[in-house]
């Protein structure tokens, strides 16, 4: 009996996805390059299961039905081509190549290309949701070659992750590199998230001096109204978590934080494409200073700080810090998906940015009841050009505000850092403020560089040079936007 797709890479993510496809009644082939993990998973896990092991490429698709579809879960970058060339002598024209690992997007652009042109379809498609999402259902995000889809749609759409009316977490984002671009801002949207919630856990530890048993109620009361998200559920239960001799894990693990490269893809992108992603990027600045453990610890015996102690009232000032939360994740996934317009307009795709939502409504580990608002929002308007400007985030943002500008204030006069909060705050009033300070900007830049400016008497378009010493010519530098 041959297999309905073929999967190569049996790591925690590849091993789950085959169990996942195989209980929605798929037949997966299976390769490892470690041959060894073939045999020993068809020994455990997949034994008794329509599972086929392969010993080499080759075998692999010569027990796939045609159009035969093979789904690498390989590491990215120098791994993901040489496998695509070890796979290209067994393929034939019409067969469906899939990366489904956190390929960067420029390179699943590059390489839909390169397997369109040999007459192979390819698509680059994000997972999220970690080991228990792989098994039970992910967030899907497939991009790359359209034909592709139509191939892939049944099983991608049984196995990924599912809503309350039943409606699937993956659907096709679009052409070239769409997927992994999109993908790439869900797991920046993550850092913003994760940061957030570390930033209130540090107010109410620091700041009120709450104890973990405290801030585990207080987190579990967030997580039943418009917080309600599987980060927060973590952030709970992670409070509460005591080892075999009673002791509270998390004040065991050490403050330095890891990260696998796509905050930063993020935040490079959101620079080539000239969007302020100013949350996503703190966030991931972040994690670079956490990682300066010792230097923080030699800067703490030099630097002089600020130590103030609360004194109001603590339930209260929770609440203020809840909304500042609210308010700093609306304006980071409204930055996050800004830049997917932007990035959709410079490469041609057609996103969906309702569909991306509800994607991401389950399954991945940004999931919340929150992304439902932002389906409904770009369901009403789907040229929408903030989530700011949507009544309902309007209206959340002013019920959160006076708190929200409170506990900044609050941050910032304790000396607590709380980077992503302050950025967020900042960016809007930058949003909602009609006169900026870039007039004074561009008259700096024009004075030291001929870089010319434009006018508010003048139209849009028109650019002026003023000598401003008497001593400069009329020779400009030529004009650019970001």
């Amino acid at each position: 009996m041959k297999a309905d797709i073929g999967l190569i890479g049996l790591a925690v993510m590849g091993e789950n996805l085959v169990m996942n496809m195989e209980s929605h009644g798929f037949t997966v082939a299976v390769y490892n390059r470690t041959v060894e993990k073939v045999d020993r998973f068809l020994a455990g896990r997949a034994a008794g299961k329509n599972i086929v092991g392969a010993h080499s490429i080759e075998e692999l698709c010569a027990n796939l039905k045609t159009p035969r579809k093979v789904m690498m879960m390989v590491k990215a970058g120098a791994a993901v081509d040489s496998m695509i060339e070890q796979l290209l002598p067994y393929l034939e024209a019409g067969d469906v190549i899939i990366d489904g690992g956190n390929s960067h997007f420029p390179d699943t652009i590059r390489r839909t290309e390169y397997v369109e042109s040999k007459g192979l379809l390819y698509i680059g498609t994000g997972v999220s949701g970690g080991e228990e999402g792989a098994l039970h259902g992910p967030s899907m995000m497939p991009g790359g070659s359209p034909a592709a889809w139509p191939l892939v749609k049944d099983i991608f759409q049984s196995i990924c992750a599912k809503v309350e009316d039943g409606s699937p977490c993956c659907d096709w984002v679009g052409e070239g590199g769409a997927g992994h671009f999109v993908k790439m801002v869900h797991n920046g949207i993550e850092y913003g998230d994760m940061q957030l919630i570390c930033e209130a856990y540090q107010l109410m530890h620091d700041y009120l001096g709450m104890t973990n048993e405290e801030m585990h109620a207080e987190f579990a009361e967030w997580n039943k109204g418009e917080l309600d998200s599987y980060l927060i559920q973590i952030t709970r239960d992670i409070l509460a978590y005591k080892d075999e001799d009673g002791k509270e894990v998390v004040d065991l693990i050490l403050d330095t934080a890891g990260q696998k490269g796509t905050g930063k893809w993020t935040a490079i992108a959101a620079l080539d494409e000239g969007v302020p992603l100013t949350l996503i990027g703190e966030a991931v600045f972040a994690r670079c200073l956490s990682a300066q453990k010792e230097m923080r610890v030699r800067a703490s015996k030099v630097l002089p700080g600020t130590k103030a102690t609360f004194t109001g009232d603590k339930k209260a000032f929770c609440e203020k810090i809840r909304r500042a939360l609210y308010a700093a994740k609306i304006v980071s996934y409204a930055q996050g998906y800004t830049l997917m317009r932007a990035a959709a307009a410079n490469y041609g795709w057609n996103l969906n940015y309702g569909g991306i939502a509800l994607m991401w409504r389950g399954g991945c580990i940004i999931r919340s009841a929150f992304l439902g608002e932002i389906k409904k929002a770009f369901d009403q308007n789907p040229e929408l050009e903030n989530l700011l400007l949507d009544p309902f985030f309007t209206r959340a943002i002013a019920d959160s505000l006076d708190g929200w500008r409170e506990v900044c204030a609050a941050a910032i006069t304790a000396g607590i850092p709380a980077p992503a909060m302050t950025t967020a705050l900042n960016y809007y009033d930058g949003y909602r403020c009609e006169r900026l300070p870039a007039n004074l900007l561009q008259a700096q830049r024009d004075y030291f560089g001929a870089h010319t400016y434009e006018r508010v008497d003048r139209p849009r378009g028109e650019f002026f040079h003023t000598n401003w010493t008497g001593e400069g010519g009329d020779t400009t530098s030529n004009t650019y936007n970001a």
